[in-house]
């Protein structure tokens, strides 16, 4: 019955994110607010939302392990996985606005996860947690983060709207304005009993294989939640339009570290007993690979040949954490 509710709670989570964020862009537009701040809040928290439930209800249950390691794996997942299958379907080019300011933003955030979540490395500290204070903090960048986003929108503006305009339509547009909050609040329940029943199931099994509530989250869990960006990346190659997946990668990446853990770790703070050291070091090789990409091979663009290396080394991490 386990794996069964894990694919039950991992279907309500995938839909109710997706009809969320199309009932709140419908709203949003409703309400005449720009499509631009549209595209870069409510659909870019929206496919961050399985992720967000999951980490905030494991905050919240005393299992920080699952939290940590769904944000650690999905983002790992993010890079390797997905970025790696969709330059081997179609090589991409990757613009200076993601090598100068994006990609490291998201260094900066492997980093401070790491220097905020290992309290350990300092004398006198045993246990490894993040504060309600560490949270504060990383709520704090993820906000002069957006802000800074929103008022350069991209050195190209033009382009930067034009790509909001897209990434804000909603199936929805045009409804029934109750229809449409009856429709968000249906989506929301979905997301807080699909995230609930995802995570018991999670433990469950984690208890039954004889394997860390980390080595759990940072591979069924991570690969679950990280879903939606997985199918908007091959969409998105298959189209012939692969850049969209780094920006949607990179996105989620810094979404996941700033905002869901800063938001999991203000409602409650956690403590981290199996993560590995070595977890978090992947997560930085991961953002830092991001970046030395557009120097090597053909430069500012993601070839064939680096996409197989990054799906091996996620292949090879995900057997070590098997054998772990």
């Amino acid at each position: 019955m386990d794996y069964l509710f894990l694919i039950l709670g991992l279907a309500m989570l995938l839909l109710g994110a997706n009809y969320l964020v199309d009932a709140s862009v419908a709203i949003a537009q409703r309400a005449k607010i720009s499509n631009f701040i549209i595209g870069l809040t409510i659909v870019g928290i929206g496919t961050s939302a399985p992720e967000l439930f999951v980490s905030i209800q494991s905050a919240v249950t005393g299992h920080g392990d699952i939290a940590m390691g769904n944000v650690l794996g999905s983002n790992i997942a993010n890079v390797f996985l997905i970025l790696g299958v969709t330059a081997i379907i179609l090589p991409f080019e990757i613009s200076r606005q993601q090598t100068r300011r994006d990609i490291p933003i998201g260094i900066i955030a492997a980093l401070l996860i790491f220097l905020l979540a290992n309290d350990s490395l300092i004398p006198g500290i045993s246990e490894n947690s993040l504060s309600r204070l560490d949270g504060i903090m990383l709520l704090v960048f993820f906000i002069v983060y957006m802000a800074v986003v929103i008022l350069k929108k991209g050195d190209n503006p033009t382009q930067a709207l034009a790509e909001a305009d897209e990434e804000a339509s909603s199936s929805l547009t045009g409804k029934n304005v109750w229809l449409l909050w009856g429709i968000a609040v249906v989506s929301l329940a979905a997301l807080l009993w699909g995230g609930q029943m995802f995570l018991d199931s999670a433990k469950s099994l984690a208890a039954a294989w004889g394997m860390s509530e980390a080595v759990i989250s940072i591979t069924i869990v991570a690969v679950g939640t990280s879903l939606p960006e997985l199918i908007t990346a091959i969409i998105a190659a298959c189209k012939k339009n692969p850049q969209l997946a780094l920006g949607n990668v990179i996105g989620s990446n810094v979404f996941n570290m700033l905002m869901i853990l800063g938001v999991a770790s203000t409602i409650h703070p956690f403590a981290l007993t199996t993560i590995n050291i070595v977890d978090y070091l992947v997560a930085i090789l991961a953002a830092v690979l991001t970046f030395m990409v557009v120097f090597t091979f053909g430069k500012h663009r993601f070839d064939r040949i680096e996409g197989v290396l990054f799906v091996l080394i996620y292949v090879g991490y995900t057997v070590y954490l098997l054998m772990r």
